[in-house]
C-alpha cells in the first residue's frame, strides 16, 4: 500500500544535527499523518513527532521540543526531522510511519513503517 523509506541517519557528535527523510510512494501522500518514531537497543519503540496532512499541526515527545522539526512537502511526497543539539540519549533506530487521516502519538496506530534508519550520536 503505502511504502516509506528513510534516510539521513549517520553517526554526528552531540550537539550536532541531523536531518531525516522518508519518501513514500502511492497517490494518497496528501491524506495522510505522518509520524516519527525512535527504538533504541533494549527499549520499546517510543514516539517522536507527528504531522498532520497539511504540516499546519505538528506534535512532539517532550524529550525532543525546541530541539527537533518535522515538516512536510507534499509535492515531494516527503516527510523530514531535523534534529538539532543532537544528545546521546538520541542514539536509535528512527522509524518514519504513516497513519490514515490524522496523526497520532502511538506506534499502534499506524498503518505502514519504512525499515528505519540509524542515529548515533557520540559524546
Amino acid at each position: 500500500q503505502v511504502q516509506l523509506v528513510e534516510s539521513g541517519g549517520g553517526l554526528v557528535q552531540a550537539g550536532g544535527s541531523l536531518r531525516l527523510s522518508c519518501a513514500a510512494s502511492g497517490r494518497t501522500f496528501s491524506m495522510l499523518g505522518m509520524g516519527w518514531f525512535r527504538q533504541a537497543p533494549g527499549k520499546e519503540r517510543e514516539f517522536v513527532a507527528a504531522i498532520n496532512w497539511n504540516g499546519i499541526s505538528t506534535y512532539y515527545t517532550d524529550s525532543v521540543k525546541g530541539r527537533f522539526t518535522i515538516s512536510r512537502d507534499n509535492a515531494k511526497n516527503t516527510v523530514y526531522l531535523q534534529m538539532n543539539s543532537l544528545k546521546p540519549e538520541d542514539t536509535a533506530v528512527y522509524y518514519c510511519a504513516a497513519k490514515w487521516s490524522y496523526p497520532g502519538t502511538y506506534a499502534t496506530q499506524y498503518d505502514s513503517w519504512g525499515q528505519g534508519t540509524q542515529v548515533t550520536v557520540s559524546s
